[in-house]
């Protein structure tokens, strides 16, 4: 069920400028097109035609807001009409400001408000659990401010203290957040049993290795650190 396909960067720009439409997008929406690229081309086990199949990889984009280059690499890997990005964020469109599952093929939660999508990727792990699926795994990808959001403490506390194996979490962190941690964005993990990765969010074999070494006896985090703006 995995793409193996690899995503050409320069057909990814040219689908995000197609979203863009003449609009300036920010390093939010920039910072994410790596970790998306290695996900999609050498991770996730789904496909356009194994979009409802229950064994599937699951992909949570938390931070909704940065949609725009989700947008992009789903068109490229087939499970959206190219056409629906010259309409993006127009009355008549699927693809709002935010995404929408019930709306876009392969999107797996309606996201926006940040805080909520690392919360609803630990319960999608605990259905998989109880299902007896062991399987598929479940990634999310947050930003680094979106860690100031309290629902995130619990959500990361609960996914250590129970050892969800099939949880990965990816937090952008392009030096975001109000505070910071001590230790870096990983500490927050760690100190609750999570095992952790730091990368160069730009490369695409330290994101790969990164993604794909855990026990899977424990949550994991990798903190992909973007600190240009990519554009």
């Amino acid at each position: 069920m995995t793409t193996t396909t690899a995503t050409d960067p320069a057909l990814l720009r040219a689908l995000l400028d197609r979203v863009r439409a003449g609009r300036d997008f920010g390093p939010n929406v920039y910072s994410t097109l790596d970790v998306l690229q290695v996900l999609y081309d050498r991770v996730l086990r789904i496909s356009p035609d194994t979009v409802d199949d229950p064994d599937r990889d699951r992909f949570l984009l938390s931070k909704g807001h940065a949609v725009a280059g989700y947008y992009a690499l789903l068109a490229a890997k087939g499970f959206i009409p190219v056409a629906w990005l010259d309409d993006q964020g127009g009355p008549d469109s699927r693809l709002g400001d935010h995404p929408d599952r019930l709306l876009v093929p392969g999107v797996e939660i309606g996201s926006g408000s940040l805080g909520h999508g690392l919360g609803l990727s630990v319960g999608t792990a605990l259905g998989l659990r109880a299902q007896g699926r062991p399987d598929p795994r479940v990634y999310v990808l947050l930003g680094d401010a979106e860690l100031d959001e309290g629902s995130n403490h619990e959500a990361i506390a609960y996914a250590g203290a129970t050892g969800l194996g099939n949880l990965t979490a990816v937090v952008l962190d392009n030096r975001s957040a109000s505070h910071g941690w001590p230790g870096g964005a990983a500490s927050r993990f760690t100190v609750n049993g999570w095992t952790a990765a730091t990368v160069d969010g730009r490369d695409h074999d330290a994101l790969h290795t990164a993604l794909t070494s855990h026990d899977h006896h424990r949550p994991h985090v990798v903190v992909a650190v973007v600190t240009d703006s990519g554009e």
